[in-house]
């Protein structure tokens, strides 16, 4: 079901060379842009009217409305089963408790006498933020990008999914009812491509926004491509995948479930074991067999996924070989279930969440940890970080200079501008000066 990839015996190789030997889902987000290019520019063009056309073309409803009725949304609430809203409350409260944190306060540095430079962070004035709604439903997606969002300060939020035949042309109804939980009132019927595109150009509904945030497919992150430079995005997301650093301590059975955990979301999602025990891999190796029998989404999803070369298990000469190697894999979820876990998780410098010992899953971050769920993925862990608060402010610096602090360093400042020949640079401090260069204290 799942492959092997032995690494024992030699010495690992490093960087790139060590990245090659690892398994990675096929992902061309370039050779999406060519299919996502005129979608985004007929919602450019047609507006509310190109988004009608692509629901009834993709998700085989035709709309009245893009815009979500407010009442939609309360009727969504009021019919929310008790125990998933309870359970949606529980990790709002949480995620707030762990982003409130993160909030930035402005700071002033005087670098001199009459001389500070401020830093305060200012929010993103409006912000689209897209749930999925493909093979499955995740008002867990919609906490993590609102959440964030709010606690920034971000003025303006609206949020999109796509449209449910099932449901009258309407996202799912525990998306409305998350977005009633969360305060969100404005609220679109639009998937993929075409709700980035209505984010991005604006259209007769819906007002353009300065950034979108999200997890979807292909097309999304493709569509996230296109319009790099025109809004802000989080990250091109690609399929979900978790690797998990075990050595023999680690209980088989808790392997072999959190490995189908992500491979229930995608046929293209990785599922990784990297481990210095060839017992525990063949525990592991025998334990999927049943657990995948016991589950949903076996055909279409789970096996797929765990026979796919995005996943195999990785056997290594030692936990600190292991580590190199999810290192290299920069996975989005990483698991370490090794002997003192801890201390091996805190040398860990590339992953997007990191999850320590046999009782924290992956699962555990989706729903309520308190923690982002929207992580890189693809390896992009090695350089970018998963959804905060940070992601939805900008950092503006306030320089605030007096004269005789501006005189004090004006040769300075004349001298680096004749040397990279911009003397008008130069120039700009002599006028305030009577064309002459202060002499410094």
């Amino acid at each position: 079901m799942i492959s092997r990839i032995d690494l024992r015996g030699d010495a690992l190789p490093e960087g790139a060379a060590l990245r090659a030997l690892l398994p990675r889902a096929d992902f061309d987000v370039q050779a999406a842009l060519d299919k996502v290019r005129p979608i985004c520019e007929d919602v450019h063009h047609r507006g509310d009217a190109a988004l009608v056309d692509f629901a009834e073309k993709f998700d085989g409803v035709r709309l009245t409305s893009v815009k979500v009725p407010a009442e939609a949304l309360t009727e969504a609430l009021g019919g929310l089963d008790p125990a998933v809203r309870a359970a949606l409350e529980e990790s709002i409260r949480r995620a707030r408790l762990v982003h409130r944190a993160q909030r930035r306060t402005t700071h002033t540095t005087q670098v001199v006498p009459g001389g500070t430079v401020t830093e305060k962070w200012v929010p993103v004035d409006r912000v689209g933020l897209y749930a999925p709604g493909g093979r499955s439903v995740y008002p867990s997606s919609v906490i993590m990008n609102v959440v964030p969002a709010q606690e920034a300060g971000v003025p303006s939020i609206a949020l999109a999914s796509p449209a449910q035949a099932e449901f009258g042309g309407l996202p799912h109804p525990t998306i409305l009812a998350a977005c009633a939980l969360l305060g969100i009132d404005e609220v679109y019927a639009a998937g993929g491509a075409t709700a980035v595109a209505m984010f991005a150009y604006g259209t007769e509904s819906c007002p353009p926004a300065a950034m979108v945030t999200g997890p979807g497919n292909i097309w999304v992150a493709a569509a996230k491509r296109y319009f790099t430079g025109l809004i802000g995005i989080d990250a091109e997301a690609g399929p979900t995948e978790i690797a998990v650093l075990a050595d023999d301590t680690a209980d088989p059975v808790h392997v072999a479930a959190d490995l189908i955990s992500q491979a229930e979301h995608d046929p293209l999602a990785a599922a990784v074991l990297v481990t210095d025990s060839v017992h525990l891999a063949d525990a592991v190796a025998k334990e999927l067999e049943p657990q995948v029998a016991a589950t949903k989404h076996v055909e279409d999803r789970i096996r797929p996924a765990l026979a796919g070369r995005q996943s195999a298990i990785v056997l290594v000469d030692s936990v600190e070989d292991g580590l190199k190697v999810v290192d290299a894999y920069g996975a989005e979820h990483l698991e370490i279930q090794t002997a003192d876990a801890a201390r091996i998780a805190d040398r860990v410098r590339n992953a997007g969440a990191v999850f320590v010992g046999p009782y924290a899953p992956v699962s555990l971050g989706d729903y309520a940890a308190g923690s982002n769920h929207v992580l890189p993925t693809g390896g992009c862990a090695c350089h970018s970080s998963g959804l905060s608060v940070q992601s939805f402010l900008r950092g503006i610096h306030v320089v605030d200079y007096s004269r005789d602090a501006l005189a004090d360093v004006a040769h300075h400042v004349v001298t680096l501008a004749e040397a990279e020949d911009l003397p008008a640079h130069g120039a700009a401090v002599k006028a305030r000066f009577g064309w002459k260069v202060p002499e410094s204290k």
